[in-house]
This record gives C-alpha cells, sequence and structure tokens, in this order.
C-alpha cells in the first residue's frame, strides 16, 4: 500500500474497530465494505481504490444489488497512486 493508501485505510480500519459490532453483520454484497474498501486500497492505490470504494458503498442500499462482487483486478497500465 502506499502512503496515501494508508491514510485512507485509517477510517476504514477505524469503523471495523468501533462501529461494525454495533451495526451487526448485515452486508448485501461478499466481501463487507469495509473488506473491499481495504483490498481497492491495497490493489490499485489511493486514488483508483477510494474510487472503487465509493463506487460500492454508493451501490449498497435497499435497491441495490448483493451477492458476490470482488474487487477488479489491477489491469497493467493502471499506475498506483
Amino acid at each position: 500500500m502506499t502512503p496515501l493508501s494508508h491514510i485512507l485505510a485509517l477510517p476504514v480500519r477505524a469503523y471495523r474497530l468501533v462501529f461494525s459490532p454495533w451495526v451487526g453483520f448485515n452486508c448485501r454484497y461478499q466481501p463487507t465494505c469495509s473488506a473491499y474498501a481495504l483490498e481497492a486500497l491495497e490493489k490499485h492505490g489511493a486514488i483508483k481504490g477510494a474510487w472503487l470504494a465509493a463506487r460500492r458503498i454508493g451501490r449498497c442500499h435497499p435497491w441495490g444489488g448483493d451477492g458476490y462482487d470482488p474487487v477488479p483486478d489491477r489491469k497493467d497500465n493502471d499506475n498506483p497512486s
């Protein structure tokens, strides 16, 4: 992970530590949105990883989808940010 990715991962890790036990484990997607965000930041870097995580969180609503939704693989021409 890049240094900026580590910084962007801090709120996700804080959510998992503090709020996730209170909210419960009723996620619509597999992997969970927080696991998806951490994996996206690790695979794609700060900018694209944050964008992928935001898109995923945006799809998580009562009329959204559900099921298995993995982080897309990194293309060779993607640059980690």
